[in-house]
């Protein structure tokens, strides 16, 4: 380990051999961890000899993954972000975007409409946030989807920020090769390690994909119904509450603050609307929704467009851990079903900060005392109101959102 260790550190100075070599040592030491972690487990959990050398057949180290922490090294925030559902928002809601998932997913909502309102009776989870989510996470089915599945997970697993979480999900990636529910050499998923249509990771996969066209599977490589149930199900189970709405684009009056923003700062909309929030398409709030909780969310803080959601919102961000995906999913959905028009408020230009400055305002917030969720580099919600109460408590008007200027005021 030691060896190692040195090496690495040496990594940056040496010679492209020398690298080659430092890399053929971490290789030995990942293809020793699958034979003395991974397939203890692996035989633990039912998974067959052949099925495991199948597996990792050929399989080495992708190098090009996000979030690498090789032996002997030491995590970093990313400086750039990879993501994007968190980059800027302008171009996650691009017009190209929303117009490509919007169109098909007429043709889909169409196409499969006994599906959709047969997985809507049964869930409670309406078809057009399926087809959001269908849309979003692989164009519906159309998406190209290039990696190795073991590969992938079998890196992050080794050598990554999450390897525990990544682990486990490469254990249940064998468990589906060894029941046989892939069809041949569809074990491909995204750089993060999801399958399929639906994107589930592999863990999910085990407890939500559904048979939704009866035929006693749950394929969520080919069958288009089984993917409509499977994320029906997932929604369901994460709680999705039936009849109520994702949320609503508002207008936000100075007097209420950014700050108030968050999961753990609801109040019954009607609350909400006595502040003097009030939706942008200048009708009321139905009635049955100005009984239920809702939040404030500001995913731009005051750059952008501001929303009351309800506690599906939340669901939606079980599904995927990002405001502006969940926000992508509600408004394509509501697009294809009722042909809504973009948000009225427009996106600043923001969300284009390295993630290792927005960390370094993360850890300078943390010493002051805040709750910003973490030093990640992410600015979610428990960030943005950091910010804001900072912004308050030393006398400016809070905007909710981290900027280039706030890196050097927030270090003096």
């Amino acid at each position: 380990m030691l060896r190692a260790l040195l090496l690495l550190m040496a990594l940056a100075t040496l010679p492209a051999p020398a690298i080659a070599q430092d890399r053929a040592a971490i290789e030995r030491q990942f293809r020793t961890w699958l034979e003395q972690t991974i397939w203890p487990r692996a035989r633990a959990g039912g998974v067959s000899r052949a099925t495991f050398d199948s597996a990792f057949s050929g399989v080495r180290l992708n190098w090009d993954l996000p979030d690498l922490v090789p032996p002997g090294s030491a995590p970093r925030t990313p400086k750039t972000q990879r993501q994007s559902e968190f980059g800027a928002p302008a171009k996650y809601f691009s017009a190209g975007n929303l117009n490509a998932a919007t169109s098909t997913g007429r043709t889909m909502a169409r196409r499969h409409a006994a599906t959709l309102s047969r997985v809507e009776r049964t869930t409670g989870v309406p078809g057009r946030i399926v087809l959001g989510i269908w849309g979003r996470e692989s164009a519906y089915g159309r998406a190209a989807i290039p990696h190795n599945a073991f590969q992938v997970l079998g890196t992050k697993g080794f050598m990554s920020t999450r390897a525990p979480y990544f682990t486990d999900e490469l254990i249940a990636a064998l468990q589906i090769a060894q029941a046989g529910h892939a069809p041949g050499a569809a074990m491909k998923s995204s750089w993060a390690g999801a399958l399929g249509q639906p994107q589930f990771m592999p863990s999910n996969f085990l407890k939500y994909a559904a048979d939704g066209d009866g035929d006693g599977r749950a394929d969520i490589w080919r069958s288009e119904a089984d993917t409509i149930a499977s994320i029906a199900t997932y929604l369901a189970r994460h709680g999705w509450i039936a009849g109520r709405d994702w949320g609503f684009e508002v207008n936000v009056p100075p007097q209420v603050s950014c700050t108030l923003e968050g999961p753990d700062q609801g109040r019954r909309i009607a609350e909400w609307e006595a502040m003097g929030i009030a939706r942008v398409s200048g009708r009321p709030f139905p009635a049955h929704e100005r009984r239920g909780q809702g939040f404030l969310l500001m995913p731009a803080g005051r750059h952008g467009p501001a929303f009351i959601v309800t506690p599906n919102f939340y669901v939606l961000k079980d599904y995927n851990m990002s405001d502006l995906y969940a926000l992508f999913v509600g408004h394509v959905g509501d697009r294809i079903q009722f042909g809504s028009g973009d948000f009225q408020g427009r996106w600043g230009n923001v969300g284009r900060m390295y993630r290792s400055d927005i960390a370094a305002m993360q850890r300078a917030l943390i010493g002051m005392g805040h709750d910003v969720g973490g030093a990640d580099g992410l600015p979610g919600f428990k960030t943005r109101r950091s910010i804001g109460r900072w912004q308050e408590a030393s006398g400016h008007p809070a905007t909710c959102f981290p900027t280039p200027a706030m890196t050097s005021a927030l270090s003096r």
